[in-house]
């Protein structure tokens, strides 16, 4: 299978996908598109791509034989770049989020399954050695049944952009990260949210750029958010700070070295503090890693003939967490996922 592939967006972030698309031999780049063309032309002489360039997407479908479109444009954009793309008979892969509301997600993925084309989304975060391994700890029954998992999340992001602009810059931006990172490491969705969105003395964001979330998940656990993309200083990294606490112990995860927990040690079972025994996170991952890990994913599940793990049908799960913790943030109440 050959993928012809159109890109569309031509900002900072087709470099990632462009550079991949280079390295894969049954892929080839035969169209790129942005609003403003010249950027597109920019990126195909940065690029040495010999391909033509267009202002619109259904352009491009028309002059050319893709059969895959690579969206990387603003949020805003990807409920048009996928429908047109999809409806036109090609397959999409596509930047986070899915959509800029939860109604133009379920409209997507109202489009995926009327065509069969499959949308899949970078949901990058779930391709790194470390979070495998923490995935595999907490289910592994070492620290017996999760009852609550913790993630924190501060940076004092200076964008610039479009993002500064939001109102909800986190929460939309960037939370669908970790919300999405949270289902993997459970294995959970989400049932309910309650959201205070807030932005703090300080912050260069117009919209609320700071957010504490509670969430109740399908196996009757609670998952916590705490996050901040104006916190300057004390920063974590940008895949959040882990815990989770089980029936038998808790494990721990600072997103960017090994998690490891501690178990209760059957020995010694008694004590009002009882004595624990140290776990160490294994490495069993092995692929590549980041958006790389991802695309591979998504093209093995595409040659496959089956919806990748980011696929839209599982991603919207994801998605109802983040625009749930919006509703609830908006109206001060409880939302029903």
């Amino acid at each position: 299978m050959t993928h012809k592939i159109v890109v569309a967006g031509c900002g900072g972030m087709s470099n990632t996908w462009l550079d991949y698309a280079a390295k894969r031999e049954n892929a080839e780049i035969v169209g790129l598109v942005d609003i403003y063309e010249e950027s597109a032309k920019a990126m195909a002489a940065k690029k040495g791509l010999n391909v033509p360039t267009f202002a619109n997407l259904s352009a491009a479908l028309a002059a050319t034989d893709a059969n895959l479109v690579f969206d990387v444009t603003i949020p805003a954009s990807h409920k048009e770049i996928a429908i047109t793309a999809m409806q036109a008979g090609c397959n999409v892969f596509g930047e986070k989020p899915m959509a800029e509301s939860y109604r133009d997600a379920k409209d997507i993925v109202a489009v995926s399954n009327a065509t069969g084309k499959r949308y899949s989304v970078m949901q990058n975060r779930r391709y790194m050695k470390q979070i495998c391994s923490f995935r595999d700890l907490v289910g592994s029954g070492a620290i017996g049944t999760p009852g609550s998992i913790h993630a924190d999340f501060f940076l004092g992001a200076h964008f610039g952009g479009f993002r500064d602009a939001m109102d909800n810059p986190l929460i939309i931006d960037m939370a669908i990260h970790t919300f999405d990172q949270a289902r993997f490491i459970t294995g959970t969705d989400p049932v309910s949210v309650y959201c205070h969105e807030f932005n703090p003395p300080g912050s260069w964001y117009a919209g609320n750029a700071s957010a504490i979330c509670i969430f109740e998940m399908s196996d009757g656990s609670v998952f916590s958010y705490r996050g901040s993309w104006c916190a300057d200083g004390l920063n974590t990294s940008w895949e959040s700070d882990w815990r989770v606490t089980g029936s038998k112990g808790g494990a721990r995860w600072d997103g960017s070295s090994m998690p490891y927990g501690e178990a209760v040690n059957p020995e010694k079972p008694e004590g009002f503090i009882r004595e624990m025994l140290r776990i160490e996170g294994e490495q069993t991952w092995e692929g590549q890693e980041g958006h790389w890990g991802c695309l591979d994913e998504m093209f093995a599940a595409l040659e496959a003939g089956r919806p990748a793990e980011t696929d839209c049908l599982d991603n919207i799960k994801s998605v109802a967490m983040v625009f749930g913790a919006v509703e609830s943030a908006r109206t001060g109440l409880k939302v029903m996922l």
